[in-house]
């Protein structure tokens, strides 16, 4: 098969591909992509559910450490005020857990910014191919057309010109036939056209999902932002009812870690067998969408000196056939003129119609060559394989250093609420809390001051 210019499986492509895949019935699956096969997506599925697995073994532990920090605590001697032993480590390490998780989501941001750059590149390349495959189909309607306005016309009018000279119109007739066989080669020159599937239809219903999924994943990283962010103000505030509040919102936040988890790690496992090895399934995918001949397909996918150009037989002939025209139309230029003046003027016509046509000609001969859609192929497959896939391996470490720091600060932020001083109701006008020390040190008794003994005063 041949490599696309400029693309090369990573080692994140070659690392994913090599791991083991199973069906529901834990049988090991191939790792090539066969998204039609029921096992491939069992074992895709599977992968979603072991992330379905890790979020309810982190529920169960999170339950079963809250159960055990409530009812196997204990119970605090009458009149206690100073808060229990390890109480500081409980609320910095909610702290820790949390900045890890803005971390996490910084990471996350530039995770979905490259996803949507590759997704963007694979949509740039679909429309620039689909613009090379409509030049082909508009050049070549164009050539056909002037060839048979030429034909209906001017040749017409000139034979009628010459019909006292047989030998001029057995020569216009050649140039007839000429024409028409080029145009007929020509018509054989537009492969794309009638075909159901179009490339910019695909780019469209790409973008339209990414939009919403780039949407989707920013949302997410901004409610989790939020609560971060909301859930450090209340341990510095000592609000209990902010940090209770955050705590509910950290577990909607967990599940959708997970979730999201379970869907970019199946997603960037079922990327890494297509990256693999790209060139069969799009053959085959294509071949299916378009109906277009093996030859064809090969020679624009592959690209290589194994491979011929399907279109060369035609070029040459309506390349020859032209030529033909040409010297034809010079011959009789130089024989007809003379005697019949009229007959200038198809002539000059059809010479400005040959030379649009030849430049026309050569202009299609390039289109046609498997360069740039080539080159096309290779780009598009650089954006999913290598940024998209870049991305979501990014935004799948996010969604696992959330899930560990949300899971980390269900543990810690109801014991830190616990330590939270009661609020006094007569110091609440105050705004703050931190203003009871100075009330208590306004209410001590200032001692006296004891008088030193040179001090005192002597008697007269």
């Amino acid at each position: 098969m041949g490599t696309p210019p400029g693309y090369r499986p990573s080692a994140w492509v070659h690392l994913l591909h090599q791991l083991p895949r199973a069906d529901f019935q834990l049988r090991p699956v191939p790792s090539g992509f066969a998204p039609q096969e029921q096992e491939y997506q069992q074992a895709l599925l599977l992968v979603v559910a072991l992330a379905g697995l890790g979020l309810g073994l982190s529920l169960i532990f999170i339950a079963v450490y809250l159960i055990r920090f409530c009812c196997c605590r204990p119970p605090e001697p009458p009149g206690a005020k100073s808060p229990p032993p390890g109480g500081g480590c409980v609320t910095w390490s909610c702290i820790a857990a949390l900045l890890v998780g803005c971390t996490g989501i910084g990471i996350g941001f530039y995770g979905n910014s490259e996803t949507s750059d590759g997704v963007s590149q694979l949509s740039s390349a679909l429309r620039h191919a689909n613009h090379t495959l409509t030049a082909i189909d508009h050049l070549v309607l164009e050539m056909v057309e002037r060839l048979d306005e030429a034909v209906r016309t001017e040749l017409t009018t000139l034979e009628e010109v010459l019909t006292q000279r047989t030998e001029l119109v057995a020569a216009t007739r050649g140039a007839r036939r000429q024409a028409e066989a080029v145009a007929q080669q020509l018509q054989g020159l537009a492969f794309w056209q009638g075909v159901p599937l179009s490339p910019v239809q695909v780019a469209e219903d790409v973008s339209f999902v990414e939009e919403y999924r780039w949407l989707a994943y920013v949302l997410l990283l901004l409610l989790e932002l939020l609560v971060c962010l909301f859930t450090l103000l209340g341990l510095a505030k000592q609000s209990r009812w902010l940090v209770i509040v955050m705590t509910v919102m950290s577990l909607l936040v967990l599940v959708l870690s997970w979730g999201s988890m379970g869907l970019e790690a199946a997603t960037a496992v079922g990327l890494s067998d297509f990256c693999s090895s790209p060139d069969t399934y799009i053959l085959n995918l294509t071949r299916e969408e378009t109906g277009l001949g093996s030859d064809i397909l090969n020679y624009y996918f592959l690209c290589n000196q194994a491979v011929s150009n399907p279109f060369q037989q035609r070029l040459t002939l309506s390349q020859r056939a032209l030529a033909n025209i040409h010297s034809q139309l010079q011959g009789l230029e130089r024989e007809a003129v003379p005697q019949f003046p009229s007959a200038q003027k198809p002539l000059l016509s059809l010479e400005e119609t040959l030379n649009v046509t030849e430049g026309n000609f050569h202009q299609l001969v390039a289109l046609l060559h498997c360069r740039g859609l080539h080159k096309d192929y290779g780009a598009a497959l650089r954006g999913l394989c290598e940024d998209a896939l870049e991305g979501l391996l990014y935004l799948l470490l996010f969604s696992l250093l959330s899930a560990g720091a949300l899971a980390t600060a269900l543990c810690s932020l109801p014991r830190a609420w616990a330590l939270f001083p009661p609020r006094n109701p007569s110091a609440s006008c105050s705004g703050s809390h931190l203003s009871e020390p100075f009330l208590h040190a306004r209410l001590e008794p200032v001692p006296h001051l004891r008088s030193f003994p040179s001090c005192r005063r002597r008697p007269h």
